[in-house]
């Protein structure tokens, strides 16, 4: 069973990386969320382990840039899954332009496994 507070410490980990614009800060905070062995899938990319998923994000900031990564509600956990949902929003204010729920398995140490990010578009405000 999971702690909560790991978990959560884990998604703001993880929310962090999407955000960070500096390429090797943003490896050491998806090594701290992903396992060695994590995979990553949506429906517009995907990446295993924490190299390939670091460059994943990175492509992802170069797509949205002035944007930001927003945790939206949870994490919630199971046993060794977990829940979460993110916005992605302009860095300068205004409606968010997609929504993420995202599901994962967590590992023994409390770091993500597999992750499957579910996308919608934002709602007009």
């Amino acid at each position: 069973m999971t702690n909560s507070s790991s978990i959560t410490e884990t998604v703001d980990a993880y929310i962090a990386a999407w955000n960070e614009g500096e390429p090797e800060r943003r490896r050491a905070l998806v090594g701290q969320a992903f396992a060695a062995e994590a995979t990553y899938v949506d429906p517009m990319m995907s990446g295993s382990g924490p190299d390939e998923i670091a460059g994943m994000i990175g492509a992802a900031q170069q797509q949205f840039p002035g944007h930001r990564f927003v945790l939206a509600a949870g994490p919630d956990a199971v046993g060794d899954h977990v829940r979460f949902v993110w916005r992605l929003e302009p860095t300068a204010g205004g409606p968010a332009v997609a929504v993420g729920h995202d599901f994962a398995t967590v590992t023994g140490d409390g770091r993500l496994g597999d992750v499957v990010g579910f996308l919608e578009q934002a709602e007009a405000a």
